[in-house]
């Protein structure tokens, strides 16, 4: 494998789908709204150009010719030269590609068909999730004091152990710990966290929850959980 390249331009996005033709139609209109565009329409293809060229942002079909997204997705997390963003594009109506992609670590995810306006906005949400955040903002609560948050290189750390979390865990969890003990609402989680609005049916703000816990849990001497609150939302705890 060849050296790292350099640090990648967020408005650059690479789309890995077998769909010639959707293809060029998305490269029509995401060029005309500044980004730079790339296509790849099999696995093997799209890998290589994952891995190869620098790319803010990666639109990933589950569907593809030689090995399914999930794959070419599990790769990619695996892999030190490809810290890159991915929203996955699914079958509608398929629940479990949502939750398997997420479980990988995809950022975000699109059933097909979508509008091309959908896919820009949640592309540019992306990209404003991952942006450097202010370093003044608000410093964890007296009950969180083990934790430490460093918002210029979006990292926090347990008892001096750093965790290593997604962009959206890393919001979910600051969130978290600069409200403990409070029963935060479902949907204004979504809508913050996930920036977009609250549908009862989507699954994505639960498996958030449910990667971030096991991360939690996994941390030597933590004692202190996110519990669910029925027909409400969700607590960050900590026991003392």
């Amino acid at each position: 494998m060849s050296a790292s390249p350099g640090p990648a331009e967020l408005d650059t996005v690479l789309l890995i789908d077998d769909d010639v033709e959707l293809c060029r139609m998305l490269q029509d209109y995401l060029s005309r709204h500044g980004w730079s565009v790339s296509m790849a329409h099999r696995g093997s293809s799209g890998l290589t150009a994952a891995l190869e060229m620098r790319h803010g942002l990666i639109v990933l079909d589950v569907m593809l010719p030689d090995f399914d997204g999930f794959e070419l997705l599990r790769r990619l997390r695996h892999s030190a030269d490809a810290d890159v963003y991915v929203l996955l594009l699914t079958a509608r109506g398929e629940e479990i590609d949502r939750i398997v992609g997420l479980e990988l670590g995809a950022d975000d995810y699109l059933p097909k068909p979508f509008n091309p306006r959908e896919l820009l906005a949640r592309m540019r949400a992306i990209v404003r999730r991952g942006a450097p955040r202010s370093t003044s903002s608000e410093e964890p609560h007296a009950p969180t004091a083990s934790f430490t948050i460093d918002h210029a290189v979006r990292t926090i750390r347990y008892a001096d152990q750093a965790l290593e979390l997604t962009d959206l865990e890393f919001d979910l969890l600051h969130h978290f710990l600069t409200h403990p003990s409070e029963v935060l609402n479902r949907e204004q989680l979504v809508e913050r966290i996930l920036e977009r609005p609250y549908r009862p049916l989507d699954r994505s703000l639960d498996m958030l929850v449910s990667r971030l816990r096991r991360k939690l849990e996994a941390l030597p001497g933590f004692s202190g959980g996110i519990k669910a609150v029925r027909s409400n939302g969700y607590l960050f705890y900590l026991e003392s």
